[in-house]
């Protein structure tokens, strides 16, 4: 029942952080799930555990950090579009 828990609170600050930076996060919920789980452990690392604590994670380092997850990826999966944009231009 734990990890089910976690698995929804990870979807949760996943979707959060997707919500305020206002870009998604490919993968639909299991990415949000990646994100918010990735991101809680970013901003463990950045920020360390304080505030309140729901499902195993501390709630508000686990948002910055999947705010911070959520903005790199979608600037990543920009540049790779753009790569491959500028390639599909070159053959065309």
């Amino acid at each position: 029942m734990e990890i089910l828990w976690m698995l929804i609170v990870g979807g949760i600050i996943g979707w959060l952080a997707s919500l305020i930076t206002g870009r998604g996060v490919p993968g639909g919920i299991i990415g949000n799930i990646i994100a918010g789980f990735i991101g809680a452990w970013l901003g463990g690392l950045i920020l360390g555990n304080w505030g309140p604590v729901v499902g195993g994670f501390a709630i508000i380092p686990a948002i910055i950090g999947s705010i911070i997850l959520v903005l790199i990826v979608s600037f990543i999966m920009r540049k790779m579009g753009q790569k491959n944009n500028h390639n599909h231009n070159h053959h065309a």
